[in-house]
């Protein structure tokens, strides 16, 4: 018999049975959503954290905690980077 592989997405779901997990989970959403979303542009335009950070005036250690989700960062940073990025700041409330 075959053996099926337990993926992250399995993980994913069964840590999500635990209230703790899924309200942390829930969470971090926004923190993932930046996150996504910063990483990908700055891959798209191939620059580096370091490239990005000068553009955006602000410092590598900046964009690496907003990329690990460490970071708390103010709508005035979230323009100055997107703005480097060739991007808008689209904030919405579900």
């Amino acid at each position: 018999m075959k053996r099926q592989i337990y993926t992250l997405q399995d993980h994913i779901k069964d840590s999500l049975k635990n209230p703790e997990f899924k309200k942390a989970w829930k969470e971090s959403e926004v923190e993932y959503q930046i996150s996504r979303t910063l990483i990908a542009a700055r891959i798209k335009r191939k620059i580096s954290q370091q490239e990005l950070a000068y553009e955006a005036n602000t410092t590598q250690a900046v964009i690496s905690r907003l990329e690990n989700m460490t970071a708390n960062p103010s709508v005035g940073l979230l323009q100055k980077i997107a703005q480097a990025l060739n991007l808008k700041v689209k904030i919405q409330f579900e």
